[in-house]
């Protein structure tokens, strides 16, 4: 079973959707995209993951967090400890090891969860979304204090976010082109800086295999 279906989570600032690919029993993935205009280019791409991992029998979540995708919640009240506290919520909801696989700074969602791994790919740290942030409202034709790609974003979340860092990872994958350290690394275009949402079936079924892998190995 790896069409996706609906699912929702409740957390204190209320009630978010979720994507939900194979069974429901097992160790489960839970993904975080990357934060903001990142997640729009990738969405795709992680589904594309997700429902590999299904055809592998390794079931899977993908919540829309505080803010992101079909959210309520205003991306100009967004705090990162929200968002967070939404991603730790819903892992404690599954009766079942759950793996954390995140994008990007999608890196700097998982840290409060209780999590029986950590799988990520070209991690962030908060300084280096800031970073990205700025040279993005840096090149926009009519630049705005508080806009970041079509993103108002507060004084405060810019703050949480300069010092954030990634729990420590279990896994770290990156694409060939990045000579940070790694675990393994894989040919690909790095899909988050497209202007257009895209995908690479190629590389997404090579993750998939190296995140099925990796949890055989933490379960063994």
């Amino acid at each position: 079973m790896t069409g996706a279906r609906f699912d929702h989570y409740d957390w204190a600032g209320g009630r978010e959707t979720a994507l939900r690919f194979g069974p429901d029993t097992g160790p489960i993935v839970v993904a975080a995209l990357p934060l903001f205009e990142e997640a729009n280019r990738t969405r795709a791409f992680v589904v594309d993951i997700l429902r590999a991992l299904a055809g592998r029998g390794i079931g899977s979540l993908l919540p829309d967090l505080p803010g992101i995708g079909e959210s309520l919640v205003e991306t100009r009240d967004l705090r990162l400890a929200d968002l967070r506290q939404a991603f730790a919520t819903l892992v404690g909801t599954l009766d079942a090891p759950v793996y954390g696989l995140t994008i990007r700074s999608g890196a700097l969602v998982d840290r409060d969860a209780r999590l029986a791994g950590r799988w990520r790919l070209a991690p962030q740290t908060g300084g280096d979304l800031l970073r990205e942030l700025n040279r993005i409202r840096g090149a926009s034709t009519m630049p705005d204090e508080e806009d970041y790609a079509g993103n108002s974003l507060s004084e405060a979340l810019l703050a949480d976010l300069r010092d954030a860092a990634p729990h420590a990872a279990s896994r770290t994958v990156r694409l060939e082109s990045d000579p940070r350290p790694a675990n393994a690394r894989y040919p690909g275009a790095p899909l988050w800086r497209r202007s257009e949402p895209g995908g690479d079936a190629t590389l997404a079924q090579a993750l998939a295999a190296d995140v099925a892998g990796w949890i055989a190995t933490c379960a063994g």
